[in-house]
């Protein structure tokens, strides 16, 4: 065997395991779920679409808890400012000096909940976070975590 087939032998029954840790907390969604796997696997993003109450939360929250990642979910409304998301500096006032307040979007899986009824300033922030893998607060850049998926 060549190292690559014994690679993707492992990875086979890696992402075996995790569909039966998935399968324990959403009965059918299979398709959603191998979706949402390839987006994770192919470092890309996804969108889900549905009424609600189809466990879209829940399927992303089981994703997290199998492979071990992060989790957040954002409620996107009209008031949500970017730095909402993102974070801010905040004056410590005992050192007089700012540190960072990480937003939910330092994460590994972020369920970005209505995006639609975003202002344009914090869709701009979310898209540019997609793209660029990282987030500007104050004068400095942070990478995000890998792996980042906003589903």
């Amino acid at each position: 065997m060549t190292e690559i087939e014994v690679q993707a032998k492992a990875f086979r029954a890696d992402y075996a395991r995790t569909r039966v840790e998935i399968a324990k907390a959403i009965v059918g969604h299979e398709q959603i779920v191998d979706g949402v796997l390839t987006c994770l696997f192919a470092g890309g993003h996804c969108l889900l679409e549905g009424v609600p109450g189809i466990a879209k939360t829940l399927i992303v929250q089981s994703v997290a808890k199998a492979i071990d990642l992060k989790f957040s979910r954002v409620q996107f409304m009209i008031d949500l400012l970017p730095s909402d998301i993102l974070g801010s500096e905040i004056l410590d006032q005992k050192t007089s000096e700012f540190r960072i307040h990480r937003g939910p979007i330092f994460t590994n899986l972020l369920l970005a909940d209505e995006i639609n009824r975003a202002s344009p300033k914090v869709q701009s922030a979310l898209l540019e976070a997609m793209q660029e893998r990282k987030v500007s607060i104050g004068d400095t850049s942070h990478v995000l975590p890998a792996p980042f998926l906003v589903i």
